[in-house]
């Protein structure tokens, strides 16, 4: 047997050369001066040399041990060099299947039934908080607790219910994973009660005294700050949509601004609705624009009519407004007066409180149902059974008018916001 005085006194010779140790195993020493360690083994009648690596890399007791491994695969009927380079194989497949890899391919499988919107919210949560963390790593390595370490992560800056979303979406990455034989169980169902509960959801606050509602309108209007903020905020008041739509509103979803019936189309991929809904033209947004809702339009307009959203953000142009703009002004409005009292979505809620309790004084049997539409809340059609974006048109313009009216008073033209 070897030992490794011997291996260090041996000098390279004209041709190369070997010194054997036992079991078949030699190291193969070339003219150059290279040491490699090899076995020669046989399978069946046919001889063969398996390569274990160069000396001082792999050493004595390193290439024995690599020996003897392969003689125990031998005595199972297994060919070590067919092992060998099945494993290299293996090396290569986990090389090529990292997290991120199989997460981007999970992800285009499922885009064509999520809409763009949605779509691009669940690449950008991976890409800001788990491809970072885990994104390198083979997707048959992330283990429970690599995985929940990224999460806790998220949890620190106080976004628990982001992550108990990103969870869910990494829990659809492995089981893609698992189904296309990359890995075997799934590190995201295991770690889901281990993640802070969710917050408990509550109603958003909203002041119903119609007095206070153009109190409210007034102290905002005469905060220092941007006028597009104000005017996103006036326009929120006079339609109660979303503060998504108002934020994602785009000049080419505006219709006949200088005609009889000024309308804006909001497309089916901004309404908050079910992902299959989302892709149907047919559960698109109506909203009549009365006068003072065209009058916001054509006021900021000089602002941002060359820019693709109406209400751009501070910051990035061509991005849309923070989600916060509005509720910020509505806090700081009467120096905190409204603050846990109104908030953005709280015009929606001072809109049908109000309005449903005009119609019980002065409104139609149906007005309910219109009431329903101009929010958005989808009411199929008694007839046929089916949601029809257009259903009371008229009797909508004529509330829309009497909302107007009961809000604005004797509020300045949108226009006088520009000079403020």
């Amino acid at each position: 047997m070897l030992t490794n005085v011997e291996i260090k006194k041996a000098q390279p010779r004209e041709k190369a050369y070997k010194l054997s140790d036992s079991g078949g195993l030699f190291l193969l020493i070339s003219p150059s001066g290279h040491r490699s360690w090899r076995l020669k083994y046989r399978v069946g009648p046919k001889e063969k040399l398996l390569t274990f690596g160069s000396y001082p890399d792999v050493s004595l007791s390193t290439a024995r041990e690599k020996r003897d491994e392969a003689k125990r695969l031998l005595r199972e009927g297994r060919d070590p060099s067919v092992e060998k380079k099945v494993a290299a194989a293996q090396r290569a497949f986990s090389a090529d299947h990292t997290f991120e890899a199989v997460a981007r391919a999970w992800h285009e499988l499922n885009q064509p039934r999520w809409s763009a919107h949605h779509a691009r919210n669940v690449i950008e949560s991976m890409e800001d908080d788990l491809f970072p963390a885990i994104g390198a790593l083979p997707v048959a390595d992330v283990t429970e607790a690599l995985l929940l370490q990224a999460l806790r992560k998220v949890e620190g800056r106080g976004a628990i219910e982001t992550a108990h979303r990103i969870r869910q979406r990494a829990s659809g990455v492995f089981a893609y994973a698992a189904a296309g034989g990359l890995r075997t169980g799934d590190p995201a169902a295991v770690i889901k009660s281990l993640l802070k509960p969710k917050p408990k959801s509550t109603k958003q606050p909203a002041i119903t005294d119609i007095d206070e509602l153009r109190q409210l309108m007034r102290d905002a209007e005469a905060e220092p700050g941007s006028p597009i903020t104000k005017l996103a905020h006036r326009l929120v008041a006079l339609t109660a949509v979303r503060s998504a739509v108002q934020r994602h509103c785009k000049w080419d979803q505006l219709e006949g601004l200088d005609g009889p019936n000024p309308t804006w189309r909001i497309p089916a991929a901004t309404m908050k609705l079910s992902l299959e809904r989302k892709d149907d033209e047919a559960f698109e947004h109506i909203v009549p624009l009365v006068p003072a809702a065209v009058e916001i339009f054509e006021t900021i307009r000089n602002l941002t009519g060359n820019l693709p959203y109406v209400f751009p953000n501070a910051w990035r142009s061509h991005q849309p407004m923070s989600e916060n703009a509005v509720r910020k002004l509505i806090i700081t409005a009467g120096r905190e007066r409204y603050y846990k009292r109104h908030t953005t979505h709280g015009w929606r809620s001072s809109f049908s409180t109000i309005m449903n309790e005009w119609r019980r004084q002065h409104g139609r049997a149906d007005d309910r149902e219109v009431i329903n539409l101009m929010l958005a809340h989808v009411v199929e059609d008694k007839v046929e059974g089916a949601y029809n974006r257009a259903a009371h048109m008229d009797r909508r313009w004529e509330l829309a008018r009497v909302w107007s009216d009961l809000l604005m008073g004797a509020m300045p033209e949108a226009r006088t916001l520009l000079r403020a």
